[in-house]
């Protein structure tokens, strides 16, 4: 299951930070970025949606009329703001019209990720015609669980991780995905996920290394 995201922010910046951190989240698609009221209006009659990451304040409107408007036709969309208005009576009203996670600015990567496990958690326990209590439960703890301080992405194993930490802790000089996968039995890719994860929560920090024929290569150290 990919969920088809629309990204509403009016910051050009902001937009593509958000579109570019949705895209690293396995399970994600984006398919649209809005930067006024209008636009995400016109994109969301254009395009199948399942999840609008929203800003609040928006040049042209507010995102709380945006979300009344999708509850007022009935729109199976569901909503996340990702955004600075931190008034309560935001957030109260917000509630009411039944978003489904709130992400309030400046925030991580990792803090915009786990809220994105948590979501594809939560719709992947409702797919599916009908449910018992016990699941109907399980699936909202899921939204409303807060990930500790030890929670992993989902497809990152704690025993990899501790590996790649282990690797990355043991060398003299900053490495590679590539050179950390060979040390741990791990591919390219794999070994960058969790250096990523690593560097997203402050364990370890990205340099780039130029030079030579080929793109520069992004290397990890141990904080």
């Amino acid at each position: 299951m990919t969920v088809r995201v629309l990204v509403v922010a009016d910051e050009a910046i902001a937009a593509e930070a958000h579109r570019t951190y949705v895209d690293r989240v396995d399970g994600f698609e984006v398919v649209g970025v809005a930067r006024t009221f209008q636009e995400a209006v016109r994109l969301l009659d254009a395009v199948a949606v399942d999840l609008v990451l929203l800003d609040m304040h928006l040049p042209d409107g507010h995102g709380l009329d945006l979300l009344r408007q999708l509850r007022a036709v009935g729109r199976p969309i569901d909503v996340i703001p990702v955004t600075s208005a931190r008034d309560v009576e935001v957030v109260r009203a917000a509630a009411t019209a039944g978003v489904v996670g709130y992400v309030i600015k400046p925030f991580t990567f990792a803090m915009l990720r786990a809220k994105l496990d948590q979501f594809l958690e939560y719709r992947s326990s409702l797919d599916g015609d009908t449910v018992d209590q016990a699941a109907l439960d399980a699936a909202f703890s899921r939204l409303r669980s807060a990930p500790g301080p030890g929670h992993l992405p989902k497809g990152l194993s704690a025993e990899t991780l501790d590996a790649v930490r282990a690797a990355i802790a043991a060398a003299s000089e900053p490495r590679s995905a590539a050179e950390i996968g060979e040390l741990v039995g791990a591919s390219r890719v794999t070994a960058r996920r969790y250096l990523e994860h690593l560097a997203d929560t402050g364990q370890a920090a990205r340099s780039t290394r130029y030079g030579g024929a080929g793109r520069p290569v992004v290397e990890y150290r141990a904080r």
